[in-house]
């Protein structure tokens, strides 16, 4: 069963690296009878934009992604055709689903049996927006045991930033080691992720201390229920103004959502004794960590890398979101705005998260 589909479509496709996006109106659209088995055709209602997003733009990763590329990762929309000799999925063609960063996943490896989807070779090969076309079009090709289901008592807008943004830093304080009335810090508080964290923080009755830059940031993060916050442009000690804030001690946890190298690194000399760095963000491929070995030890601390999460987490994401517990704030555009939005994104002007209508 298929609903309509025209043969073309708007998508923006970027055709090299470093360069803008252009918007065409006749991008060609994958017919019904073109789906492989597994597969998915979803009409896009909103799509979000990732600072990820930017950095595939850029081409700053090690890992370079395919051109021409349609970018984008988190979308909500209708399923329109399932391709035939599929097995059944847990979807159906109408239902409205959420698309991630990762198209697909084995099921079948040891990562994936392990919960840790994002490790699973295939993950890597089918990637929205990067390894495969992504989300800033009318229509996105995903796979049916892949796409969400989004609960009915959440709307499309409100849904799309969950599905990267956050889940990405649910997943995070999930393994933060902390318990409740535990301080944890986040960096880049008031973007996208950042402000998501907030209030999944909150709903985990943990203490929040706030580190980003600007007055609109700081409003957010405080209405949003963060008790303390640090400029870092305005701070002349960091670490001192962290621990300050913390009880003189520093966070239990530090949630780096930054794609810049110094919170990073800033995290391991504010941290608590026996505190964990959670790293997030995603720098640039040169973004290193300068570690001396005997903080590391003399602190007890750990640090854990984070990527995105697993189905398990975007569904409780989902849910604590449709429940009222954490709101993204964002912003909808016209997908002819999308260069404009990098070059706010890049500036750092953009408070909470930007999504296209399409």
């Amino acid at each position: 069963m298929a609903l309509e589909i025209p043969k073309t479509a708007k998508a923006a496709v970027l055709s090299g690296h470093d360069e803008v996006y252009t918007l065409k109106d006749d991008h060609p659209v994958k017919q019904a009878s073109e789906l492989a088995p597994g597969e998915c055709l979803v009409k896009v209602e909103y799509s979000g934009v990732c600072h990820s997003d930017l950095h595939i733009k850029k081409g700053d990763w090690q890992r370079k992604s395919i051109l021409p590329l349609v970018g984008g990762h988190e979308a909500v929309g209708r399923v329109v055709a399932i391709g035939e000799h599929s097995e059944a999925g847990t979807v159906k063609v109408g239902d409205r689903v959420g698309v991630k960063w990762i198209a697909d996943v084995c099921m079948k490896c040891e990562m994936c049996r392990k919960g840790n989807e994002s490790c699973c070779p295939v993950s890597f090969a089918r990637a929205h927006g990067f390894t495969v076309q992504g989300t800033f079009a009318e229509y996105v090709v995903s796979y049916i045991n892949y796409v969400t289901p989004i609960p009915d008592n959440i709307d499309s807008a409100a849904a799309t930033p969950i599905l990267c943004a956050g889940m990405t830093v649910y997943k995070a304080l999930k393994q933060a080691n902390v318990k409740i009335g535990d301080w944890v810090s986040i960096s880049g508080a008031g973007g996208g992720l950042g402000h998501l964290a907030v209030q999944y923080a909150v709903a985990m009755g943990l203490r929040v201390l706030a580190i980003d830059t600007g007055d609109a940031k700081k409003e957010l993060c405080m209405k949003l229920g963060a008790e303390k916050w640090v400029d870092f442009k305005e701070s002349t000690d960091l670490t001192k103004d962290v621990q300050a804030a913390t009880d003189g001690l520093g966070p239990q946890a530090a949630i780096i959502a930054a794609g810049d190298a110094r919170p990073f690194n800033q995290a391991l000399m504010y941290l608590r004794f026996t505190g964990t760095l959670v790293a997030v963000g995603m720098p640039g491929q040169n973004a290193m960590l300068n570690v001396p070995v005997t903080l590391l030890i003399g602190k007890s601390l750990t640090i854990l890398g984070s990527a995105i999460g697993n189905r398990q987490d975007v569904a409780e994401a989902l849910q604590i979101a449709a429940q009222g517990k954490v709101k993204c704030q964002y912003q909808v555009r016209e997908l002819a705005e999308l260069n404009e939005i990098f070059d706010e994104l890049e500036d750092g002007k953009v408070a909470g998260r930007v999504l296209l209508k399409m």
